[in-house]
């Protein structure tokens, strides 16, 4: 298992948000590709960066900066998401040395799209399924759908996906723990990895989500934690890495 540190991007800055609320954001830092630096030198396998600005605007915004992180940082594994709807923005994130692209929203709004990038981009696309109460919600979270998270887990696994991202977003950004139950659950009903995002805030989340990542869960994203100081990214990577 390993430990991906998020860098969320927002006018050309690093910042964190409380539940996805654009209007609630907390400025990290202006400069996105020291933030990339620090979390390589602490030991940084994988990097998850979210284009915000992009997720609402429905096109990339901030695509320069993760095109500058990615030169930066040519053999670091970089997963974008955020207002990719098209095979031209996955083309144009691939030829920057992004490895991995996240389809969010269209995922669940245009499934066939999904499967069609997975036959024209075998290995490089990732799920990000966003959910409360065990239903995913869609549209930067403004909406809850009726889709069932595992149900459509598995579909997506069917199409040729490389892993899915789960979030409970009733925890994200909020420090107060990861969700592991909903979690492990995911992650046992399908082959695929899973990859665990949202409350993730202290050590002890980490040996939580570990005690079960024999399930399929290969890595845990973490944000605030890590910007405010209650997790150590260097020391949770360490343990990150002794479970399987």
């Amino acid at each position: 298992m390993i430990l991906i540190p998020a860098i969320d991007l927002k006018d050309g800055k690093c910042v964190r948000l409380r539940q996805g609320r654009m209007d609630d954001e907390t400025i990290f830092s202006e400069n996105p590709v020291e933030v990339a630096s620090r979390w390589v030198n602490e030991g940084a396998k994988r990097l998850h960066i979210v284009d915000l600005d992009g997720a609402f605007a429905g096109k990339p915004v901030n695509a320069q900066v993760i095109h500058d992180i990615s030169r930066a940082h040519p053999d670091l594994i970089i997963q974008v998401g955020g207002g990719i709807r098209d095979e031209d923005t996955i083309q144009a994130y691939l030829n920057a040395g992004v490895q991995y692209v996240i389809i969010g929203t269209k995922a669940v709004n245009a499934p066939h799209f999904v499967r069609d990038v997975c036959i024209e981009f075998p290995g490089h696309i990732i799920v990000g399924l966003d959910a409360k109460d065990g239903k995913v919600a869609i549209d930067g979270w403004s909406k809850l759908s009726k889709h069932d998270i595992i149900d459509l887990a598995q579909h997506f696994e069917d199409d040729g996906v490389d892993s899915i991202i789960y979030t409970d977003i009733g925890r994200d950004g909020m420090m107060s723990g990861v969700n592991v139950e909903e979690t492990a659950k995911l992650a046992s009903a399908i082959r695929i990895p899973v990859i665990a995002s949202g409350g993730i805030t202290s050590l002890d989340d980490i040996r939580a989500l570990g005690a079960v990542a024999d399930e399929g869960i290969m890595g845990a994203i973490t944000g605030r934690a890590i910007y405010e100081g209650t997790l150590d990214f260097a020391e949770g990577e360490k343990l990150a890495e002794s479970f399987a």
